[in-house]
């Protein structure tokens, strides 16, 4: 027991001290930049300043977080759900999935400013609405192609392993193709996780309820505050970080928990967006 601990906790440690170092190397350098150069505030606030305003502005912070956290969860939540059930339906009739692609492909290359200016039209300008829906199209798109490409990518001999015993559809989506599809679910929660929250705090930019991380930003930077506004972009950083730890802690809890292997899920981040 305690020597399984010990080998966790030592590769926790290796993952952990190579970012760590380089991070604080970053922070140094730039540190040392700003003064050396003499950069002006207005220009490029010190480390030093951003983490003074950060503490000093923590309860707001934190506040303006939840309120974008929250947008970016509805968003993921909705979002990979709507994506996972495009994607058995792509898989399963394939004029839906010409149809369908096509369309959502197109979607996506529509600029985000557009779509959350039609959106802040049709709801309230004190609503959430808007900038949920904006969530929601860009985690569906992710999830939706890694998934569709999961459940169409099955190895040849296990299909046909299972219609030599005569299995149905419905098993043979259940015991080759939804197994087969979980790593490339994964992986696609890994990106649109982070994703969920620059979408969500970048649609405040464009009108809405100036009470996120966003509109705190852009506030701060007009007022000339800029190590303030920085302290904020520290909150979004932190944010999005905690939703991609989380997707990599439910991946490794569901890896653990039906005995997964995640070396199917290599390939699919590569065709994600």
């Amino acid at each position: 027991m305690n020597a399984t601990v010990t080998v966790r906790a030592r590769r926790v440690a290796d993952a952990v001290w190579p970012p760590a170092l380089f991070g604080a190397a970053f922070v140094a350098v730039w540190e040392g930049a700003v003064k050396v150069f003499d950069l002006k505030p207005y220009f490029l606030p010190p480390p030093s300043a951003i983490w003074r305003e950060f503490v000093g502005n923590l309860s707001l912070i934190r506040d303006a977080a939840f309120v974008s956290g929250g947008n970016a969860f509805v968003g993921l939540l909705v979002g990979a759900l709507f994506g996972i059930a495009v994607s058995f339906a792509l898989m399963r009739f394939r004029l839906l999935n010409d149809m369908v692609t096509p369309l959502a492909i197109a979607l996506n290359a529509v600029p985000i400013i557009v779509l959350v200016a039609v959106f802040n039209n049709m709801f309230s300008s004190t609503s959430e609405i808007p900038r949920r829906l904006m969530v929601t199209l860009v985690v569906y798109f992710v999830v939706l192609v890694n998934v569709a490409k999961g459940l169409r990518q099955v190895s040849p001999i296990h299909l046909e392993l299972l219609r030599s015993y005569a299995a149905k559809p419905v098993e043979v989506i259940r015991k080759a193709r939804i197994p087969n599809a979980v790593p490339y679910l994964f992986t696609a929660l890994k990106i649109a996780a982070p994703l969920a929250v620059i979408t969500a705090f970048v649609a405040e930019y464009f009108g809405g309820p100036q009470n996120g991380l966003g509109s705190r930003i852009v506030s701060n930077i007009a007022a000339s505050r800029n190590a303030v506004a920085w302290a904020y972009v520290v909150g979004a950083c932190l944010l999005g970080l905690t939703f991609y730890l989380i997707s990599i802690l439910l991946e490794s809890i569901t890896r653990r928990r039906f005995g997964g292997d995640d070396s199917r899920g290599s390939g699919p981040g590569g065709g994600t967006t």
